[in-house]
């Protein structure tokens, strides 16, 4: 019988060529019949293509399967509706082209958006489209179509200027061009000055991983974060994104602010109307909040601020995440000669009015290719990520350990099985908004899915 490891090729090679999931009989079979010699071969029990199975099979087990049954199609309730990604997609494309954004852009910034939305990450998809990027772009404080410059090159670096157009287009240009330097050079790392919010940072990381490329990125933002022994914000959440190819269906991606806790996910629980867990802020006073909307009220005023991974002062190791997060920020401003602290706040302090906030941000990427064959350095990786899930498991525990990147491929599986993405009603009503405000908008979607009769 063929090995475990070769088994589980065949088994990644089916679900290359069926990646949406099935109903038809006889793929399910066959997977069915993979997971079988692959756990008699001595394929582990928390394998993860075990969970693809179950959630796009319908044959999690080594076991035989019930009769599958049909991916869950779009639904609508009263509060709310799952919306195809494909109509979604080509929605907040279009919402951008409205605003005045060229056409490839906009294709490109719908990407990044819904990327977040396929992976599980809702509070930087659909979510942010109005408040960060529409509404900025009707404050006057972002563009939605601005040159980028090339101020600097060199073989392996790249110095470029977004010139405060959309972060969702300057992004993948510029990671574009760190893995193009790459592939020529072996390594290319692009600094950027005056862009934007870029989306979820782990959208640059997969496409360096996607290339066969070890990929890392990073970005500034708006002061949220308290040093270690502080309350005033001074740093942004800063996220630190590695990419690293594996032999698993998805790549290895470590994607995660270097605060406790990020405003996105804070506006998310008020969308939500829940409470913000307690040890993640702290006000003026070095009390820790809870309450929601007022934090995201006095984050605005500075007179609170998030705490670093690792939590306030030193017993929990706060200093860790205080100085990961101000490495990000040194990246993202000392080469680009670029603001930080209240000159990115986008509020002026003075007035109460918006204004810009000029994002600097950092691309590598390391091709794999001159130093090791790509599939060996997968094969490579593949087996300690497998080791580490197979390891021994917490008792109290849910019975199963994850590697980074794993979570957003179990939600991006189980959201293309129901149909598309889950759309609440406070989003329902963004999309409302931003579909009066344009006369294109109201003619292609006179009625949208969550209306009375729509499709």
């Amino acid at each position: 019988m063929s090995d475990a490891s070769s088994i589980r090729t065949e088994i990644l090679s089916l679900v290359s060529r069926h990646p949406g999931g099935e109903t038809d009989p006889s793929v399910c079979s066959e997977y069915q019949s993979l997971l079988s010699q692959f756990k008699k071969a001595g394929g582990a029990d928390d394998d993860v293509v075990f969970t693809i199975g179950k959630v796009l099979y319908k044959c999690g087990t080594a076991e035989p399967p019930s009769v599958p049954s049909p991916p869950a199609p779009a639904a609508k309730t009263e509060d709310q509706c799952i919306i195809p990604f494909e109509y979604m997609r080509e929605f907040m494309k279009d919402v951008f082209v409205a605003y005045g954004t060229p056409s490839d852009r906009a294709d490109t910034c719908a990407d990044v958006l819904i990327a977040a939305d396929l992976r599980g990450i809702d509070s930087h998809g659909l979510g942010r489209l109005k408040p960060i990027y529409c509404d900025r772009i009707d404050a006057g404080i972002l563009k939605s179509n601005a040159p980028i410059e090339i101020l600097k090159e060199t073989d392996t670096t790249a110095l470029v200027d977004g010139n405060l157009g959309l972060g969702l287009y300057v992004g993948p240009y510029c990671m574009d061009m760190a893995i193009k330097k790459a592939k020529k050079h072996g390594v290319g790392m692009v600094f950027t000055k005056n862009s934007t919010h870029y989306g979820i940072a782990g959208h640059y990381a997969v496409m360096a991983a996607d290339a066969g490329c070890v990929g890392l990125t990073g970005t500034n933002a708006r002061p949220s974060i308290a040093p270690t022994y502080g309350t005033e914000p001074m740093l942004g959440t800063n996220p630190l994104t590695f990419g690293i190819p594996t032999s698993d269906p998805f790549p290895f991606v470590i994607d995660c602010a270097t605060s406790t806790n990020q405003r996105g996910k804070i506006e998310m629980y008020e969308r939500a109307g829940k409470s913000t867990p307690r040890g993640c802020v702290v006000d003026v006073n070095g009390i820790e909040r809870t309450d929601t909307s007022g934090i995201l009220r006095d984050m605005v005023a500075g007179t609170c601020a998030l705490t670093p991974v690792g939590g306030a002062g030193i017993d929990t190791a706060g200093y860790k995440g205080y100085g990961w997060a101000t490495a990000v920020e040194l990246l993202c401003t000392a080469v680009q000669s670029g603001p930080w602290g209240a000159d990115v706040c986008g509020v002026d302090r003075e007035t109460g009015k918006p204004a810009p906030m000029p994002l600097g941000h950092f691309f590598m990427a390391v091709d794999l290719e001159p130093l090791v064959p790509v599939e060996t350095f997968k094969n490579n990786a593949g087996k300690l990520l497998q080791a580490l899930r197979g390891s021994r498991k917490d008792p109290r525990g849910p019975g199963r350990i994850y590697t980074a990147g794993e979570l957003e491929n179990v939600a991006m599986t189980e959201r293309t099985a129901q149909g598309g993405m889950v759309v609440p009603p406070s989003l329902q009503k963004n999309m409302l908004l931003l579909r009066g405000k344009f006369e294109s908008l109201q003619e292609k979607y006179s009625e949208l899915p969550f209306e009375a009769g729509g499709k």
